[in-house]
């Protein structure tokens, strides 16, 4: 699952750039595109706008945490881009974001949808 699950190509970037959809919160911005995979992969984008490099790979390794433990839906190539107020943002924060986007594209697996709709 390491490799497979991440987009590596800058094509693979550039292609869920253009064609894919958008979702923005304050703290991240969503693309998504359907892949006719098997699997859902995804990728972070993080600018020097966010921080240095060790606040950038901050953000990144809570971005790829939050993920590991989010099911999704197989079938999608998907771009996390983080803001500037991400650098700031608590581990809670930011899951609450990409969850909501996730849940707003529709790509949370019908199991999770479900239990988180029962605890709101």
């Amino acid at each position: 699952m390491r490799g497979e699950a991440y987009l590596t190509r800058t094509a693979q970037y550039e292609l869920v750039y253009s064609k894919g959809s958008s979702r923005v919160s304050d703290l991240v911005v969503m693309k998504a595109l359907p892949n006719g995979l098997t699997l859902s992969r995804y990728g972070f984008s993080v600018s020097r706008r966010v921080g240095k490099a060790v606040v950038r790979n901050r953000v990144k390794r809570l971005l790829r945490e939050i993920l590991r433990l989010t099911p999704l839906r197989p079938g999608w190539d998907i771009i996390f881009i983080a803001r500037p107020l991400a650098a700031s943002a608590s581990y809670a924060n930011l899951e609450k974001s990409v969850k909501g986007l996730l849940s707003r594209a529709r790509l949370l697996t019908e199991k999770y949808e479900e239990v988180s709709l029962r605890t709101n």
